[in-house]
């Protein structure tokens, strides 16, 4: 007899739609007829796609296409709006599921300890990339009275920040940014967003392509500082063994080379500066940033000089990396911001695995590695989930309907892949209307009401 077996996804972004492909497939081939469920806090799907990649990234935005093709399969069903930890807790879920894997990514900004970071204008970059993508949870408006602002990291997320600070709101009227966003980019002052990288050229996180596009712009120079533009010989074994760093080592050494345009906006690129302290201007407010200056000690490893440098800046980002949420009822590692698990089955407190429980994505490895690698770490955990499949305890109330007649119990105002769309058809109007490809709804109650319509 073919085995039944009812899987509850929870988070909905490219690790929780690829971990529910490679689950209805791989189920298939072993004989187990599996139904998923895949629950998102919001109403609509994607995740990382829809809410944390820049609007002028279309490229990247074409992996929804892909996704999109498995969340019409039937065997998966989309359920938005739907929060875990609020409206639903694991004991909850279990009468319902075989299984619940949890792929909820990472939202947060990792805490960075550094003096004055609690001051007015010093700002996490996941607040900000939630802000222009239109979160329905964060506030729709942003300070942008800055004229000099910093940007502390050495990621794709630092580029992007610094990125749309920098270009005009005409600029980014073609994308898919609604009314509000493009209302704060139109009164930003920026005219400087200076990125600090402590270490060297071969050290830093960009990606070729991203650091391509900072140039593209006609309304901004990217102007590369060769001070502190230092190749030590663990750079050179970096670029040796890596064609992306020797890709990233070349375009900073052509933006080193080029002759600023005299252009309205100037994105500057700072190596081997480490943050020290934000500096109060006396009224608690962001007043400037002090940088020690530091040298790559031959490992592409860099040291203090002692050597200090300050910077007249009036607000600073921190795109120093993402930390994901604690999970209610499930065991968490603070420092590494992940849910302790063994290659995808959640480990307890005791060091057993906990049963029916797994993880994937960023909640189990960390907020590291580019949008496709969550394919073979999903792949990893679902080979996990089957094998235990003969030790997993059966649903009490499998049938689909025994969900979705729970939530209405409790008032869950769920969307589903139908709402979305219809949602979807609804954003593509607006953008017609507008003349661009999609203009987004942001509050959620609109989100759910077209969704629910």
């Amino acid at each position: 007899m073919t085995r039944q077996l009812r899987v509850a996804v929870v988070g909905a972004g490219p690790a929780g739609i690829y971990a529910s492909d490679i689950l209805t497939k791989n189920a298939a081939e072993a004989g187990v007829d599996v139904s998923v469920d895949l629950l998102d806090k919001d109403p609509t799907p994607f995740g990382l796609i829809r809410y944390g990649v820049a609007p002028d990234h279309p490229r990247i935005k074409e992996i929804v296409k892909a996704l999109t093709r498995v969340l019409s399969n039937d065997d998966i069903r989309f359920l938005g709006n739907v929060a875990f930890g609020t409206d639903l807790k694991l004991d909850d879920l279990r009468p319902f599921y075989d299984a619940v894997v949890f792929a909820t990514g990472a939202s947060k900004d990792r805490d960075l300890d550094l003096p004055g970071v609690e001051l007015e204008g010093s700002y996490g970059a996941a607040d900000f990339v939630s802000w222009y993508d239109g979160h329905p949870d964060v506030p729709r408006d942003w300070p942008l009275e800055a004229e000099s602002v910093a940007v502390l990291g050495a990621g794709n997320v630092a580029l992007d920040v610094a990125r749309i600070l920098a270009k005009t709101a005409d600029e980014l009227l073609v994308t898919e940014i609604p009314a509000n966003v493009e209302a704060g980019i139109r009164a930003n002052r920026a005219q400087d967003v200076h990125v600090f990288a402590r270490r060297g050229p071969a050290q830093v996180k960009f990606t070729p392509m991203e650091l391509r596009e900072l140039g593209h712009s006609e309304n901004i120079d990217v102007i590369v500082h060769p001070e502190g533009f230092e190749l030590d010989e663990g750079s050179m074994d970096a670029i040796r063994a890596s064609k992306s760093v020797k890709l990233v080592v070349d375009v900073l050494q052509n933006y080193v080379a080029a002759e600023p345009k005299g252009r309205k906006h100037r994105i500057h690129v700072h190596f081997c500066q480490a943050p020290v302290e934000i500096l109060d201007d006396g009224t608690g407010r962001v007043g400037g940033l002090r940088t020690e200056v530091t040298e790559l000690d031959g490992t592409g490893n860099a040291r203090g000089t002692g050597e200090h440098q300050e910077w007249d800046v009036q607000a600073v980002y921190r795109a120093v990396g993402y930390l994901s949420d604690n999970l209610a009822g499930l065991p968490f590692d603070n420092a590494a911001g992940v849910v302790p698990n063994d290659g995808g089955r959640v480990i307890d407190l005791d060091g057993g695995a906990l049963p029916g429980a797994y993880v994937t994505g960023w909640i189990k490895r960390g907020p590291v590695g580019l949008i496709g690698h969550t394919k073979s770490d999903a792949a990893q955990t679902v080979d996990m989930l089957l094998s235990d499949v003969d030790a997993l305890t059966p649903a009490e109330r499998p049938d689909r309907e025994a969900f979705t007649d729970h939530l209405d119990e409790r008032g869950i105002a769920y969307t589903t892949w139908q709402g979305w769309q219809t949602l979807d058809a609804h954003e593509v109007s607006l953008g017609e209307a507008a003349g661009r490809g999609r203009v987004k709804v942001v509050e959620r109650d609109d989100l759910v009401r077209i969704s629910r319509a």
